[in-house]
C-alpha cells in the first residue's frame, strides 16, 4: 500500500466535502429566502443526486482510459466554478438567484466525480488484503466533512454575510485543485491495462449482472436508501419526541459522524481481518435495521445515543467491506466504471429516500423507519445467504 498516496487522496476528499458541508445545511434557507415553494428546494436539493446518478458511471469509466488524476482536476475545476455559481447566487435576490442557485447544484452534481474516482485510485494503490481498510478513508472523509463542514458554513455567513460561505467553499476547492495538481500522483500508469469501453447503460447491465457484484451493488442501493432517510427526517423525529432545537439536533448529527469517521479510519481494518468482507457487510445490514427502528420509538436522551450509536456504527461499518469486495471482484481496466456504477446506485438512493421518507412520516412519524429497517434486516439475511454460503465467485486474481 502506498501511504502517501492515500493520505493525498483522502485529503482531497475530505476538502471537497467540506466545501459540500459548508454548502449544504444552507440550501433550503437561501432558497426560501429566494422565495422558493417546497418542491423548488426539494429540486435545488435533489439536483446535485440526480446528476451524480447520471454521470459518475462516465467519470469512472473516463478514469479507466486516462487516468485517475485528470478526471480528478476535472471534477476540483468544476467544484470551484459550481461553489463561485452558489456565491453570486447567494447575493441575487428573488427568480434569478433562485435559477442560478438550482444551476449550480447541478454544475456541482455533474462535476462530482470525486467520491468514484477516489475510490478507483484507492483500489489502484492498495493491494486487495488492504482494501476495504483504505476505503475507509473515503467514510472517514465523509464523516470529517459534515462536521467541519456546516461549522465553517455557519461561522462565515455569520462574519462574512450571506455570500461568504460560497466564497469560502470555493477558495477551499480552489486549494483542493492545487493540492491535486503539484502533490497527487497517478495512480493509473500509462502501462495499465487498456479500458473496456461500453455505452452507460451497457456498463450498468453488465454491472448488475454479475452475481456477487450486482447484488452488492443492491446492497449498497439499500444502505444508503436507508441512510438517507433517516438523514431527510431525523431532524422531525427529534423535534417531535423530545423537543429539540436546530443546535441540540446539529450536535447529534456531530455525533453520528464522529462514531461513523472513528469505525471507518480506525476500526474497520481490524474488523475485516477478524470477520471478513461478506460477514460484516451482512451482520451491518442487520444491526443497521436494529438501529433504525430503535430512533422513532426511545423516549429517553441515554437511549436515543445508543440506538444513534449503533445505527451510525453500523452505516460506518457497511460502505468499506461493499466498496472493497466489489473493487477485488472487479478486472484492474474496469475499476473506475464499476465504482461509478455503484456510486451512481448511491446517489439514486439519496434522490429516492427523502420523497419516501418525508411523505410517509407526514402519514405516521415511525413508518419510514419502520420500513427501512424492514429493508435492512431482510437484506441483511440475503445477504448472510448469499455472500456467507458457499463460495461459488472468487476475486480477480
Amino acid at each position: 500500500m502506498k501511504k502517501p498516496s492515500l493520505l493525498v487522496i483522502f485529503l482531497t476528499v475530505f476538502i471537497d466535502l467540506i466545501g459540500f458541508g459548508i454548502v449544504m445545511p444552507l440550501l433550503p434557507l437561501y432558497s426560501k429566502q429566494f422565495g422558493a415553494s417546497g418542491i423548488q428546494v426539494g429540486m435545488i436539493i435533489a439536483s446535485f443526486s440526480l446528476m451524480q446518478f447520471l454521470v459518475a458511471p462516465l467519470w469512472g469509466r473516463l478514469s479507466d482510459r486516462i487516468g485517475r488524476r485528470p478526471v480528478l482536476l476535472m471534477s476540483n475545476a468544476g467544484s470551484v466554478l459550481s461553489y463561485a455559481m452558489f456565491a453570486f447566487a447567494s447575493g441575487i435576490e428573488g427568480q434569478r438567484g433562485l435559477w442560478l442557485l438550482l444551476a449550480s447544484r447541478v454544475f456541482a452534481g455533474i462535476a462530482g466525480a470525486n467520491i468514484s474516482v477516489a475510490s478507483a485510485y484507492i483500489a489502484d494503490v492498495s493491494t486487495k488484503e488492504n482494501r476495504s481498510k483504505s476505503m475507509g478513508l473515503i467514510g472517514m472523509a465523509f464523516g470529517l466533512g459534515f462536521i467541519f463542514g456546516p461549522t465553517i458554513g455557519g461561522l462565515s455567513a455569520k462574519h462574512l454575510g450571506l455570500t461568504g460561505p460560497g466564497w469560502v467553499a470555493t477558495g477551499i476547492c480552489a486549494f483542493n485543485f492545487i493540492l491535486t495538481l503539484f502533490i497527487l500522483k497517478e495512480s493509473r500508469q500509462p502501462s495499465s491495462e487498456t479500458a473496456v469501453r461500453r455505452p452507460k447503460f451497457a456498463q450498468i447491465g453488465h454491472t448488475l449482472r454479475q452475481p456477487v457484484v450486482g447484488f452488492l451493488v443492491i446492497t449498497y442501493f439499500l444502505s444508503t436508501f436507508c441512510f438517507a432517510a433517516f438523514e431527510a427526517t431525523f431532524g422531525l423525529v427529534i423535534a417531535d419526541n423530545f423537543r429539540y432545537d436546530t443546535d441540540k439536533i446539529t450536535y447529534l448529527f456531530t455525533y453520528c459522524g464522529l462514531i461513523s469517521a472513528f469505525i471507518q479510519g480506525g476500526m474497520i481494518g481490524r474488523l475485516v481481518k477478524k470477520f471478513g468482507e461478506r460477514k460484516l457487510i451482512a451482520w451491518s445490514l442487520v444491526i443497521i435495521g436494529l438501529g433504525m427502528v430503535s430512533l422513532p420509538l426511545v423516549k429517553s436522551a441515554p437511549g436515543l445515543l445508543i440506538g444513534l450509536a449503533v445505527f451510525a456504527g453500523a452505516s460506518g461499518v457497511n460502505r468499506p467491506p461493499t466498496f472493497g469486495l466489489i473493487s477485488n471482484m472487479t478486472e484492474a481496466n474496469e475499476q473506475g466504471a464499476t465504482l461509478g456504477v455503484a456510486q451512481s446506485a448511491g446517489s439514486l438512493a439519496r434522490i429516492l429516500a427523502p420523497i419516501f421518507a418525508a411523505s410517509l412520516y407526514d402519514v405516521r412519524g415511525p413508518l419510514p423507519y419502520l420500513i427501512c429497517a424492514v429493508i435492512a434486516v431482510l437484506t441483511g439475511i440475503v445477504a448472510l445467504r448469499k455472500l456467507c454460503g458457499p463460495q461459488t465467485h472468487t476475486a480477480v486474481p
